[in-house]
C-alpha cells in the first residue's frame, strides 16, 4: 500500500533506451524518492544538515536536518560540544532542563538553549525558581553569563550588607539587579530583608561621623529644635525691640 502511495505522486516519462543505460535507475526521474525537504523552515545557524549524510536524517520527522541543543540544556552531557536531537526527542523533553528554552538560541548563537528569564531578562529561572540577574562586576564568581549580566546557580546571592559594602543596592539598574550609590552622597540602609530599607541622601553630611549629643531620634531632634526656638525668642525679646 505504501509504494502505492509513493508511485500515484511519480511523473512518468519516457526514457530512451541510450539514457537508461547510462543513468542508474534508482536516479531516473520515474524513480519516486522520500522528498528531502528540510525539518525545520528556516535552517541557518543551530542545525546540523548535511543532504546526504546520514547522521543528519530525522528518522522521526523523516527528513533531512537535527536540531543541535547546547551542552549546557541537556541533563546528561558528555561533554561541551552540543548535540544533534531529532525533533521528536526534543518534543519529548528528552535530556532536556527545564531551566531552558531550547526554542531559542544561545547566547553565542551557534545552538539552541537559551536560560528562560523574566522581567525583561532581570530574573532567571534555575531550579525550578526564579534568581536575579546581577549587573556585570557584582558578583565574585559567577556561574553564568547571560545576556543581561551574571547569576549564581548556588543559590549564593550577597545580602543587603555586602552589596552596602560595595556601594550597591538591590535595585532593578534596567534589565539587571545592582544599583550604584556613591557612598559619599548616599547612605543604605539595610534590614532584613535583600532590599535597602531606605537609600539616604547625605547632602553634604558625613553618616558615619560620632552621633555625640547630636539627637539620635526624630522625637529627640523635635525637642531640641524647640529648646533652640524657645531660646532664640527670649534672646530676641531681651535685645531686641519692636
Amino acid at each position: 500500500m505504501k509504494k502505492l502511495i509513493y508511485l500515484s505522486f511519480c511523473s512518468l516519462c519516457i526514457i530512451t533506451a541510450s539514457h537508461a543505460d547510462v543513468v542508474p535507475w534508482w536516479l531516473r526521474p520515474t524513480v519516486c524518492r522520500i522528498n528531502p525537504a528540510n525539518c525545520y523552515t528556516n535552517m541557518t545557524a543551530g542545525y546540523f544538515i548535511e543532504m546526504g549524510n546520514p547522521e543528519s536524517w530525522d528518522k522521526s520527522g523523516n527528513c533531512w536536518g537535527l536540531k543541535l541543543i547546547c551542552a549546557d540544556a541537556l541533563k546528561n552531557p558528555t561533554g561541551d560540544d552540543a548535540v544533534a536531537m531529532e525533533r521528536s526527542a526534543i518534543l519529548r523533553g528528552e535530556n532536556i532542563r527545564n531551566d531552558f528554552d531550547v526554542n531559542e538560541l544561545s547566547e553565542y548563537g551557534d545552538c539552541f538553549g537559551r536560560r528562560k528569564t523574566a522581567e525583561g531578562g532581570s530574573m532567571a529561572y534555575v531550579g525550578n525558581t526564579y534568581v536575579p540577574v546581577w549587573c556585570s562586576g557584582i558578583l565574585s564568581n559567577p556561574d553564568e553569563f547571560l545576556e543581561n549580566g551574571e547569576i549564581s546557580t548556588t543559590g549564593e546571592n550577597p545580602n543587603c550588607e555586602t552589596l552596602a559594602e560595595m556601594g550597591y543596592a538591590f535595585v532593578d539598574n534596567g534589565k539587571c539587579y545592582g544599583k550604584y550609590y556613591n557612598p559619599s552622597e548616599y547612605y543604605i540602609e539595610c534590614g532584613s530583608k535583600q532590599e535597602p530599607t531606605r537609600i539616604i541622601t547625605l547632602n553634604g553630611a558625613d553618616y558615619d561621623a560620632p552621633l555625640g549629643d547630636n539627637p539620635a531620634s526624630l522625637a529627640a531632634a523635635e525637642s531640641k529644635f524647640d529648646a533652640m526656638y524657645k531660646t532664640s525668642q527670649t534672646q530676641k525679646q531681651q535685645y531686641f525691640s519692636e
